[in-house]
């Protein structure tokens, strides 16, 4: 075999790895490993058997503001955080990016909006966020016990910054975990992303 011919055969199955490798609805969410802003590991994996929200986040988005600023966020991890879901918060955010938070500045950010994820994980090099292809912030993830994604998209209808538009917003993710809780297939699996 020559070697042009074996670098597109290589090629070829280095894109079809790829290809199912990223994040599809319906289908066996990815697993990854990040380290949480304490220096642990954490991996999806490790939650099998629960539910699992991934929240890609920014501290500096007037959008992520929108649902921290009203409480709308924290309580929805409060309130899943009783029903056993876990809540993994995720900055890919590029350090060399003017809105880079630091581990420290996460923490104290997470800390002054009383939020309660299960793990905070900065993604410095992209990779999840390529992965999940996670566009927005916040742009939501749900992962059913079993380890399917059963949710890809927008928090809510209300594609704004504006905090009054929480109160009368269609909150796609509390219905579709509500949904899957309750045994029920979930009515909207996929909504538009903004941020």
């Amino acid at each position: 075999m020559n070697l042009k011919r074996f670098a597109v055969m290589l090629a070829g199955m280095l894109l079809s790895v790829a290809a199912h490798a990223a994040a599809k609805l319906g289908e066996r969410a990815p697993d990854f490993t990040l380290t949480d802003l304490a220096g642990k590991p954490v991996k999806l994996s490790d939650y099998k058997g629960k539910h699992v929200v991934l929240e890609w986040t920014n501290p500096n988005c007037p959008y992520v503001a929108k649902h921290y600023d009203t409480g709308n966020m924290p309580g929805l991890q409060k309130a899943y955080a009783e029903k056993s879901v876990a809540w993994l918060l995720i900055s890919s955010t590029n350090p060399s990016h003017h809105e880079y938070a630091t581990e420290a500045q996460t923490s104290k950010w997470i800390a002054d909006k009383k939020a309660v994820p299960t793990r905070i994980m900065l993604d410095k090099e992209g990779a999840v966020g390529r992965l999940y292809e996670a566009r927005t912030t916040p742009h939501m993830f749900i992962v059913d016990p079993a380890g399917t994604l059963i949710f890809a998209g927008g928090i809510d209808d209300k594609r704004t910054w504006n905090p009054e538009d929480v109160k009368t917003a269609k909150n796609y993710v509390r219905a579709a975990l509500d949904e899957s809780l309750a045994g029920k297939p979930v009515g909207i699996a996929t909504a538009t992303p903004y941020g």
